[in-house]
């Protein structure tokens, strides 16, 4: 499978509320992190599309559920960034309400990227949205973001410290090293959403 398919992405819809999603059919692949943490540009470079998902230097301006377009049936999907945003906090409220009850009640939903800025692992939202998952019974693929930021020791260190402590949730959850600036990892996680929207 040649990953051109995920160059073909398009907007869609944003949604601030559930009722206004596109219909609950086909699959989705949902990009969910911290606000900060590089999910805007990771849907880019895996996309290779920079102008796909805005990029701000201001934290939290996804601030509602994107949707990306792939074919007629799949779909990926960014999140609201949660935790770092300067919003009040009945925002930060609807944002906490619309993505427990996106992961728990959609049923095109076929996974959660979740995304971690590999110098600040697992903050209370990531395990918030990990024992979200586990509840859901939803498979997890963590990508650690900013991994040039680290030399490759330290980088592998953290790697296998955020392996232990996920897995401690979601034994099944999958992780690696990423980095949207250099690219590495952009081909691991292509062939990883493959397996989810069943290209072959």
């Amino acid at each position: 499978m040649t990953h051109s398919i995920y160059q073909q992405a398009t907007y869609q819809v944003s949604a601030y509320h559930l009722f206004q999603l596109p219909p609950d059919q086909g699959i989705e692949v949902a990009f969910a992190g911290r606000s900060n943490v590089g999910k805007s540009s990771a849907i880019n470079a895996i996309t290779n599309n920079k102008g796909l998902a805005r990029i701000s230097k201001t934290p939290g301006r996804t601030q509602m559920i994107n949707f990306f377009q792939l074919n007629l049936t799949c779909h990926l999907v960014d999140l609201p960034g949660y935790g770092y945003a300067k919003v009040p906090q009945e925002m930060k409220n609807q944002w906490k309400k619309n993505i427990s009850s996106y992961l728990e009640q959609r049923q095109a939903l076929r996974g959660i990227v979740l995304l971690m800025d590999i110098r600040h692992l697992l903050q209370p939202f990531d395990y918030q949205m990990l024992e979200w998952c586990r509840d859901c019974d939803l498979s997890v693929y963590i990508l650690l973001t900013k991994s040039d930021k680290l030399k490759r020791g330290p980088g592998l260190d953290a790697l296998r410290k955020a392996t232990q402590l996920a897995r401690e949730i979601i034994p099944t959850a999958e992780l690696q090293l990423f980095s949207a600036q250099t690219k590495a990892g952009v081909k691991e996680a292509q062939v990883h959403l493959d397996s989810w929207f069943g290209f072959s």
